[in-house]
């Protein structure tokens, strides 16, 4: 069985902007990744306002969903409840919605792993006390 990606922000704007300290290593691993990328609406409109100062930026993310690379099937209104109780699990941190959002799919895809540069995913739990597999730098 393929283990299932979850697109995170960070990646995302790192592989369209040669500009971000971490282009190089998303662009590695987006080479090694059979699409599509799940991901959710929050992470999308993070990425579109992070990348509207590059030329091209918010369109990039637009073709990468129309060309299939990216899926952005998760639907919060069909999942609020759980999300909203992650984000009061983790207000101390403070949890995203994004965030939340990605901790809920994989909760949903159990052979997933959440690509991402941002180190809170190795607080977070998934089903409570398990811990979210991830892709991130080593120097994250």
């Amino acid at each position: 069985m393929r283990r299932q990606i979850l697109l995170d922000t960070g990646p995302l704007v790192a592989v369209l902007n040669r500009r971000d300290i971490y282009h190089g290593w998303a662009s590695e691993q987006w080479a090694r990744i059979e699409p599509p990328l799940l991901t959710c609406e929050a992470v999308l409109s993070e990425a579109c306002f992070l990348l509207q100062s590059a030329a091209g930026g918010p369109e990039a993310v637009m073709e990468l969903i129309q060309r299939g690379i990216i899926d952005p099937t998760f639907h919060l209104a069909d999942h609020r409840k759980p999300v909203a109780r992650l984000i009061a699990k983790y207000a101390s941190v403070p949890m995203l919605l994004a965030d939340a959002c990605l901790v809920r799919m994989s909760e949903l895809h159990s052979e997933s792993a959440v690509l991402t540069l941002d180190r809170d995913f190795r607080l977070y739990r998934k089903h409570g006390r398990h811990v979210v597999p991830v892709a991130m730098p080593e120097d994250r």
